[in-house]
């Protein structure tokens, strides 16, 4: 099975950046893709950027597209979403997810939080 762990959350003020990072363990063999979502206080959780761990693909949300870049290093089996011109509207709990060979369900990580001040 695979493992996800999220790192890089934080404060950061109207028009900051930050980089997000999510580690994948275990069987990364069988990942498939990974993802972005995130999930604001009473709100549904949202994609926000995928891409194949091949890295031949990549997608980006509407809301993202011009501030956040999704990438990976394939040799530390982490995926990395870098984040800038960070807006309020932006504050979420930040989770990563795997869609991983023979499973139905995607593997998530426990989340970190992104909290960004006007």
């Amino acid at each position: 099975q695979v493992q996800l762990v999220e790192s890089g959350g934080g404060l950061v003020q109207d028009g900051g950046s930050l980089r997000l990072s999510c580690a994948a363990a275990g069987r990364t063999f069988r990942i498939l893709s990974m993802a972005w979502c995130r999930q604001a206080p009473g709100k549904e959780r949202e994609f926000v950027a995928g891409m194949s761990f091949s890295g031949d693909w990549t997608n980006i949300a509407d809301s993202a597209k011009g501030r956040f870049t999704i990438s990976r290093d394939s040799a530390k089996n982490t995926v990395y979403l870098q984040m800038n011109n960070l807006k309020p509207e932006d504050t979420a709990v930040y989770y990563c997810r795997a869609a991983e060979l023979g499973r139905t369900t995607d593997v998530w990580g426990q989340g970190t939080q992104v909290t960004v001040s006007s």
